[in-house]
This record gives structure tokens, C-alpha cells and sequence, in this order.
């Protein structure tokens, strides 16, 4: 009996589909879902909850979402585009983004999304004439730096003064964007953004975050702001390896709720709606990916690689930003993991490395290697290096299972391409 997955044969599922193939619980999905209702929003009034699409986004994710009441974080046309493909009521989609274009807030605003998180002065001005233009009044919030950092890989980290992400705290622009938005007919200013990282373990990050957040607002008061809205953002850690510590959802937003009253109180300021931002929290667990063993190569004294079917491609975090994972030989999941391998992919990479040093199953040439926690930021990430095709995705529930994303082919690969004649013609 191969490795089971929500009630599913990773081995039979991995001989239908072929591989690598990503595969992801809608079961397991539903169940954080779930929780998110029950610990924070059932819990708190006046709450909000998005999940953070980036980190996983099709048509089928889309539509489990909405049925489950939940809003939807954007970052761009794309995404904005799937959402409303899928049907998703845009008056729960929240458009953030560093550097939003033109088009994509024409885009946005004719569609009615439910915020725009303006990310600087430049944008603050270019979503005022866009709106001005459509004779429209979007909602608005402002994203702001907090200088506050999650202890976090650096590529993950969002909340430090040095970031590409919003508006200095300490910048004189702060002040001036508020007056800006205040007196502007075409930009409705609710509140403030923060988001500090991703894959924070420790709650103490998003209660400094908080505190600053409400000193924030205390200080744009007498400037006739009344703050109805704060998004304290996402990045709530998750288990990708036994050296990780995953809390539950509570142990974030049980603290937050409880220091979002003592600054209100402190102060005395109104308690805003609170929104947050889960992603990888909510579909990280709930994937994994399916390889077939190519080649296995022995180093005496040096190292075993076992090379698989896929690689950067279908899984650049790794190589991005050394991310660790935990995997079985889905055909023998019971036996004792005795040999010291390292997972290697298939990319013309040196740096191609899926899993270093990890202890597997005595690995064999097709046999069915499943890597553990890939819902978020895989399949969203996949690129064709290499023209590797993109791998499908196959969802599941309680032992149901069927083909969500079908596999990319190689015309696919080949299907912007213009021969010579359309070139001319264009």
C-alpha cells in the first residue's frame, strides 16, 4: 500500500496523472478555512479575513474560497482576472502590489474591487486620476512600513524600514498622502496595511506591528482621519520540516485582538475593523508533489543523489531562498528511512536541489517520491525552464479525487510563438 494522501494512493495517483504532479486537499483546505471562521472571525466582531492568493490561484481555489465567505488578497491583472473569471464578488477582493500599473487599475476599479492598498505617493496620484476619469470613488488604504521585522528569511521579510513595500513610517509623505486622500473626491481613505513577513513562528513581531499600527492612527487624527479599517496582513508560520513549531491560528489572533483593545483603549481611540491576510497557512499543508526516481548517483564518501522528474521548475524555493522540506518513497512508506540521500531535480542547474541530506526510504529508480507542505508557492511559482512543462494539479477529498489544472503539453509551450509569415503579418 503506497503513501496516503487525504484518503488518496499517492502511488496510483502519481501512475494516472503521471508526474510531477501537484496535488492538493480541498478536504485539508476547507479544514483551515474552517478554523479561520471559527478562531477569528465567529470569535471577534467586526473582522475580516482574505486569503492571500499569491500563494496559490486557480479557477477551483477561487470558487472554494467564496463559497467559504472569505475575501480574496490580489497582486495583480492576473489574478484580479482568475477572480473574476471564477465568479469571485469583487467587492471581497483587496488589490495590493508595489508597483500597480495603469491597466490594471482601470481594470480593478471598472470591476468594483473592495480596497486598493496604495503602495506610495506615485500610486496615491495615478489611482486618484484613474478614478477621477472613470468617475469613480474607490476604497482605499494605505500601506505603510511599520519597521518592525519578522524573524524570517530575508527575501520573506516586509516589514523593515528598508523595503520595496509602502510608505515610510517616519516619512513626512505619511502626513501628506493622508491630507492628499482626505481632500480627494475620487479616493475614499478607510485606514492602513502592514504585513511584516512570512513563515513567523512567534506571535511578538505582529504585536509590536499592532502597537505601531495604532500609534499610527492616533497620529493622523487631528489631520480629520477617523480610521475605520486596519489590515494587519498575513505570514502565520507553517510545518515544512520537524524543525519547525506551527502554532494555531489563535495563538496569532487571539494575541492581536487582545493588544488591538489595550492600544485602543490606551489611547483612546474607536476599535476599527480588523483584517487579516492568511495564505500559506491556509493551502501550505495541504499539498504535496509527486516525483518518479530517474537516476541515482553514488559518491563514495561524498553523497547519494536520487534525481527525480521535476526540480526548480516546478519548486524554485529551494533555490530562491533555501527552503527545507520532509518527503517519503510513497511506495514504501513504512519502512525504516535508513539511507542519506540528497533529492536533486532535473533542471541544468548546479543549484537544482530539491532536498540536501534528507534520510529516505531506500530509494529505486520509479519509484514515487511524494515532498510534503508544496500547496503554496509551488504551483503559483512554476516556471517552463528548461521548456519543462508545467505539472497538473490534481485535487482531492476524503479519498475522492480529480483533475483540476490539466498538465501543460509542449504545443503549449509553443503557443505564443509567431512563425515568421504571423510575425510579418503583425
Amino acid at each position: 500500500m503506497g503513501y496516503k494522501f487525504d484518503g488518496c494512493d499517492t502511488v496510483a495517483l502519481a501512475r494516472e496523472y503521471g508526474t510531477p504532479l501537484y496535488v492538493l486537499s480541498e478536504c485539508l483546505v476547507r479544514e483551515r478555512l474552517s478554523e479561520l471562521r471559527t478562531s477569528f472571525l465567529d470569535r471577534y466582531e467586526d473582522t475580516f479575513a482574505l486569503y492571500a492568493s499569491k500563494a496559490f490561484l486557480t479557477l477551483e481555489m477561487c470558487r472554494i474560497v467564496a463559497s467559504e465567505g472569505i475575501g480574496l488578497d490580489v497582486v495583480s491583472g492576473g489574478e484580479i482576472y482568475i477572480a473574476n473569471r471564477a465568479g469571485f464578488p469583487m467587492e471581497r477582493v483587496f488589490f495590493h502590489g508595489n508597483n500597480k500599473s495603469r491597466e490594471e487599475l482601470e481594470f480593478a476599479i471598472d470591476l468594483g474591487v473592495g480596497r486598493i492598498v496604495v503602495d506610495s505617493v506615485h500610486e496615491l496620484e495615478l489611482v486618484t486620476r484613474v478614478a477621477a476619469e472613470r468617475s469613480a470613488r474607490p476604497r482605499i488604504l494605505f500601506r505603510i512600513t511599520p519597521g518592525v521585522a519578522g524573524h524570517t528569511h530575508e527575501y520573506i521579510s516586509t516589514g523593515q524600514v528598508d523595503s520595496k513595500f509602502g510608505i515610510p513610517l517616519l516619512s513626512d509623505d505619511l502626513e501628506n498622502v493622508v491630507r492628499t486622500a482626505l481632500a480627494s473626491e475620487h479616493v475614499e481613505l478607510l485606514g492602513f496595511h502592514a504585513h511584516i513577513g512570512s513563515q513567523l513562528h512567534a506571535n511578538d513581531a505582529f504585536l509590536e506591528a499592532t502597537g505601531v499600527l495604532f500609534e499610527l492612527v492616533k497620529r493622523v487624527q487631528p489631520l480629520g482621519l477617523r480610521t475605520r479599517e486596519l489590515n494587519l496582513g498575513g505570514g502565520y508560520g507553517v510545518r515544512y520540516t520537524s524543525d519547525d513549531d506551527p502554532k494555531p491560528l489563535g495563538y496569532f489572533t487571539d494575541a492581536i485582538m487582545e493588544a488591538v483593545r489595550t492600544h485602543s483603549a490606551r489611547l483612546g481611540l474607536p476599535v476599527p475593523r480588523i483584517v487579516i491576510e492568511p495564505g500559506r497557512w491556509i493551502v501550505a499543508e495541504a499539498g504535496v508533489t509527486l516525483y518518479t526516481v530517474g537516476s541515482i548517483k553514488q559518491i563514495p564518501g561524498v553523497r547519494t543523489y536520487v534525481a527525480v522528474d521535476g526540480g526548480m521548475a516546478d519548486n524554485p524555493r529551494p533555490a530562491l531562498y533555501g527552503a527545507r522540506y520532509a518527503a517519503v518513497v510513497a511506495d514504501r512508506p513504512d519502512d525504516p528511512a535508513e539511507s542519506l540521500v540528497t533529492v536533486a531535480g532535473k533542471c541544468c542547474e548546479s543549484g537544482d536541489i530539491l532536498i540536501k541530506d534528507i534520510k529516505l526510504q531506500n530509494p529505486r529508480p520509479g519509484d514515487t517520491l511524494a515532498v510534503f507542505s508544496t500547496g503554496a508557492y509551488n504551483h503559483s511559482m512554476a516556471s517552463t525552464y528548461n521548456l519543462l512543462p508545467r505539472p497538473a494539479v490534481v485535487m482531492t477529498n476524503a479519498g475522492m479525487h480529480r483533475l483540476s489544472v490539466r498538465r501543460e503539453t509542449y504545443d503549449d509551450l509553443l503557443a505564443r510563438e509567431l512563425t515568421r509569415t504571423e510575425a510579418d503579418a503583425s
